[in-house]
């Protein structure tokens, strides 16, 4: 069976996994972490099946999507194709409408960040018997445009999740881009523990290794794996 945490002693045949994950297992041990603590996310978004299809042959288990309505249509065949242990994210933003889809399919929500959607997503888990686990995301760089719960929020919407039965194990955040990300990633690793929470969701391709460093346990890389990302195209 596929682990989703790395293993820097195997080999995949997969030249840009195996670098990823030689790279985490350097920043990890420049940390003193053990790397098998740290979950790789192939961030698959807007990839087809055949882009994905040599990542799962090579022994890669998590994959993140960004949408609900993306991955209910590539993933079912993909997960029948394989007798892998497949471990889905949903690492983008998430409508409360798409709650209950969400909840069925996937196996973490990276981006709770609202009451209405701790609601949406509470009632999806008493329906459905599935229980994901969840991450708060924080807007660790206050920006205006992105989504996340503001700071000074956070420890009320902790508190209403775990009223509500979510099960939060940690929180996730994007820094602010073009700026370095290690403040942010030092900030959003005490927040998580002054808030009692282990895991933190944080680093992408261009600075996964730094998020190693700080802490991370769970790593959203795409560029790094599938290359510059595919633009569907319009019409």
């Amino acid at each position: 069976m596929a682990m989703p945490f790395s293993d820097p002693a195997a080999s995949s045949n997969h030249p840009a996994l195996d670098d990823v994950r030689a790279r985490i297992a350097r920043s990890a041990a420049l940390a003193g972490r053990d790397p098998r603590g740290i979950e790789l996310i192939a961030v698959s978004k807007t990839q087809r099946a055949e882009a994905i299809a040599p990542l799962l042959a090579a022994g890669q288990a998590s994959f993140g999507e960004n949408r609900v309505q993306e991955a209910e249509a590539k993933w079912p065949a993909l997960v029948e194709a394989t007798d892998a242990d497949i471990r889905l994210h949903l690492v983008g933003q998430l409508q409360s409408n798409k709650a209950e889809a969400a909840v069925a399919l996937f196996d973490a929500i990276h981006s709770i960040d609202r009451p209405s959607l701790v609601e949406a997503l509470a009632r999806a888990v008493e329906r459905t018997g599935r229980r994901p686990d969840c991450f708060l995301q924080v807007n660790i760089g206050e920006e205006p445009q992105k989504g996340g719960c503001a700071i000074a929020a956070l420890p009320g919407l902790l508190d209403q999740a775990r009223a509500a039965g979510l099960p939060i194990i940690g929180l996730m955040a994007v820094p602010p881009l073009e700026t370095e990300a290690a403040p942010y990633f030092a900030l959003l690793a005490k927040l998580a523990r002054d808030l009692g929470l282990a895991k933190l969701s944080m680093g992408m391709s261009s600075d996964y290794e730094t998020a190693v460093m700080l802490g991370a346990t769970h790593v959203r890389v795409g560029a790094a794996l599938f290359g510059a990302r595919r633009v569907p195209a319009e019409g």
